[in-house]
């Protein structure tokens, strides 16, 4: 392999679409365990040796049993957190702690009031970008009528989901009967595999219709369920359509209602058409917090800690910081309990600007790019290849389309002499990536006809996550190649734009 496959101009292989499939790698770490010489226990020194070594072994062991205890009862005592609870991001909270978001709760409430009412509300598109509050919304909303409910003998189901980790509308559904059971404390009553995505949703149908009178399907990051196969309506469409319309058919006899939350404002556009009318949702906007939002969110989480446990500074800091950056509450509630950590660490009595300045750094050196050393070679090869493109792109933009990085990563496999994955590999590896928070990812159309792909956004510095990657050794030669990688990058951003 090497630059020789270029040597007579860009090979066509690079040029055109190509699907090659690839074994998978894997690795096996193996450990030796050393012995001395014939394997013999050396007794030189007799019984009392032995002895004395015994009793030099068992006190160093109850003295540091001990040690554990009393650090663990140290940190217990000293700790600045009396609730750390409140500032996990994802713990649900009560509604006086809502901030900002008046109006998109306004609107949820009067969308699933219906539900009190005997009567079936609508379906709804949560949209914004990530940490702006829909699913917090929604999941207050829900608990609150699921107690209205109670309180009448009604019984309402919430059945939520994050879509963002399953690959296929059958893993969607046996997800949604897992929730179910779950949730009513029943047997699943069917195999994640071996049986028709037919039969799961059949006994999804039953569970409801025994268990529940109106029900909420709340599909979170749901732009994520696209599936295997590129060419065909994607997972998402096919479930919308489906959950939508069963109380219509009368497959669920009660009152059916769907939620999708989104970060991406264009979802609807690739939407199957049937499943757009089925589906015809109430939209609810979520953008990102300011500053102030951000700060009122943090002061109404300060009981998380000890009182006189904060500076003054710490929450404008930090709200300051998450502003800047994102405007993600998640992020923030995630650099306010770091700051925490952090003092907690040093054994520190008050949370100081230092501590949250320093936790921002941690954050700005990326925990994602710590992450990428323990990827395996392939995923490794596939972020490699997907960061060149943005890096060596002579034109305008930072996004990455995903036929275009499946051709990088085939040259870079070559040139490494690397197993070959197939396209729809390739494109999983690096979707798998969002959940580290390297990538962003949405769904594309080339217009009428043109098909659909994925494409990737970086969140982070790119080329820092590259020179990351080059640290293993295997990729070490790419970087001698970085004229003609970077040729390669844009005779296909250059082909793939002519299409």
């Amino acid at each position: 392999m090497g630059v020789n496959l270029f040597s007579a101009g860009l090979s066509s292989k690079y040029m055109v679409g190509s699907n090659q499939d690839g074994a998978n790698q894997s690795t096996l770490d193996g450990g030796t365990r050393s012995e001395d010489g014939g394997g013999q226990t050396n007794t030189s020194g007799g019984a009392s040796t032995d002895e004395g070594a015994s009793e030099r072994n068992a006190s160093t062991k109850d003295s540091t049993q001990r040690s554990i205890r009393e650090m663990l009862d140290d940190e217990g005592e000293s700790s600045v957190f009396v609730n750390r609870d409140l500032v996990e991001p994802d713990t649900i909270i009560d509604e006086e702690r809502i901030v900002g978001r008046d109006d998109q709760l306004e609107s949820v409430v009067s969308f699933l009031k219906p539900t009190l009412q005997g009567n079936r509300p609508p379906n709804m598109l949560l949209y914004g970008p990530a940490g702006t509050g829909k699913s917090l919304i929604i999941g207050a909303v829900t608990k609150q009528i699921i107690e209205l409910c109670k309180s009448k003998g009604e019984r309402f189901g919430v059945v939520d989901i994050n879509c963002q980790p399953i690959n296929t509308l059958d893993q969607a559904v046996y997800e949604l009967v897992q929730t179910v059971a779950k949730d009513v404390d029943v047997d699943i009553g069917v195999p994640e595999t071996g049986v028709s995505t037919k039969r799961k949703y059949r006994r999804l149908y039953e569970l409801i219709n025994e268990y529940y009178d109106s029900v909420i399907f709340i599909l979170d990051e749901i732009d994520l369920l696209v599936g295997r196969r590129a060419n065909e309506e994607p997972a998402y469409s096919k479930l919308l359509y489906q959950l939508s319309r069963a109380s219509n058919t009368n497959e669920i006899e009660g009152r059916v209602s769907v939620a999708a939350l989104t970060n991406d404002p264009k979802f609807m556009e690739d939407i199957d058409g049937r499943a757009e009318s089925s589906f015809n949702p109430r939209d609810i906007y979520f953008p990102d917090y300011d500053a102030n939002q951000l700060r009122e969110i943090l002061e109404n989480r300060r009981d998380a800690f000890r009182q006189d446990a904060l500076e003054d500074d710490v929450i404008p800091l930090v709200a300051a910081f998450a502003a800047q950056s994102h405007g993600d509450a998640r992020k923030a509630i995630d650099l306010f309990r770091g700051a925490g950590d952090l003092a907690d660490e040093r054994g520190d009595e008050i949370v100081t600007e230092d501590h949250v300045r320093e936790s921002q750094e941690e954050i700005d050196k990326d925990r994602s790019l710590k992450l990428v050393e323990g990827l395996t070679t392939q995923k490794k090869i596939s972020l490699y290849a997907t960061a060149a493109v943005v890096c060596y792109s002579k034109q305008i933009g930072s996004s990455v389309p995903s036929p275009v990085g499946f051709k990088v990563y085939q040259w870079v496999t070559d040139e490494l002499d690397a197993d070959q994955m197939t396209r729809e590999t390739y494109v999983k590896y690096v979707k798998e990536l969002s959940t580290y928070g390297l990538i962003s990812t949405s769904r594309k159309s080339r217009g009428r006809g043109g098909g659909m792909y994925m494409e990737f956004t970086f969140t982070g510095d790119p080329e820092a996550i590259m020179n990351r990657i080059v640290d293993d050794t295997r990729l070490e030669r790419i970087v001698e190649q970085k004229n003609l990688l970077q040729t390669v990058v844009n005779a296909q951003l250059n082909e793939f734009h002519k299409q």
